[in-house]
Parts: C-alpha cells; structure tokens; sequence
C-alpha cells in the first residue's frame, strides 16, 4: 500500500472514530451516572490507536473531548479538558503498545489494559493539578474511586468491547497500525 493511501486511510478510519466520539455519549444522555460509569467516548479512540496507531490515537483522544464541550457543552469545560489528557494517552498508548508487542489476541488484551491503565494515571495527575490549582485536594481515595471503583462497568464494557471489535477487524484486514 502507498504511504499517501495509508495516510488517507488512516485519517479517515480517525474521523470516523472522532465521529463515534462524539455520538456514542448520546446513548447515555439520559442518564450522566450511567454514562460516567460506562465512558463510551473511551472506545472509538482505544479503537484509533489500535487501528490507525499511536499519533492518530492520540490526536483523537486529544480532540474528542473539548470538541463534543464546545458542539454540545458536554462535558463541562474543566471535565472536558482533563479528559483531553486522559484520552490523548489511550489513544497513544494502545496504539503504541499494539504496536510493539506480539499480533497474538493475548496481547491484544495486554495493550488494552495497559492503555487504561496509563491513562487513568495522566487523566489522575492532570486533575491532581486541577484541583490543586482551585485549592481543593485530590486525593488517592478520590482517584481510585473515580477512575476505578465508579467506572468498574465502563472498564468490563472496554476490556470486552475493545478486543473483540479489534479481531474482528483484523480478521477483515482493516487494521492500518500492523
């Protein structure tokens, strides 16, 4: 494949992921604790970076968020930004993982959790500094709590979802980031 038709491939399946971005969360609009705990904007950018590789991952990551705030003024501004961060490290890190470890189903698994992983930890540290800036603490038992213990469904729908949806479109040879 040339590299101009790998490109625009690329960009294409990443607009096609900043699409599902952004209406994925109407599926739970209704109801904001049901779509915190299952964070649907989280898996077309898992799926960019698995798909399209790290830089695309992390460029849909980045914008999702603040894009979706400023169309639909969800999620709020300083949700928004901090998920800009976290996002933009799922997107990188799943496709930079997937990248560098074996193409077994396994490892699949291995870069998905791993890339959740790292970004809880930045979406952590970017609201550590957040709240520290607005004088509020942030503590460990509130990380934990927000990003595991509340979105435990999200995280079971991701490490379901993700893979399954990733061999499936390896099996059709539509993986760009092998």
């Amino acid at each position: 494949m040339t590299n101009r038709k790998n490109t625009t491939l690329k960009l294409t399946y990443s607009a096609m992921c900043l699409a599902m971005a952004m209406l994925l969360p109407f599926l739970t609009a209704n109801n904001m604790q049901l779509g915190n705990a299952l964070s649907l904007m989280h898996i077309p950018v898992f799926l960019c970076g698995f798909l399209c590789g790290a830089p695309w991952g992390a460029a849909v990551g980045l914008i999702a968020p603040m894009l979706r705030h400023l169309i639909i003024g969800m999620p709020p501004f300083w949700t928004a930004f901090a998920m800009m961060f976290e996002l933009c490290a799922y997107g990188f890190l799943s496709g930079l993982f997937y990248k560098i470890f074996p193409k077994k189903i396994p490892f699949i698994y291995v870069s998905l959790v791993l890339a959740m992983l790292g970004g809880r930890i930045v979406g952590g540290a970017v609201k550590f500094i957040l709240m520290g800036l607005g004088k509020t603490t942030f503590s460990f038992a509130a990380f934990f709590t927000s990003y595991f213990v509340v979105a435990w469904p999200g995280i079971l729908v991701h490490i379901v979802l993700v893979p399954l949806l990733i061999i499936a479109l390896k099996k059709a040879k539509l993986t760009l980031n092998d």
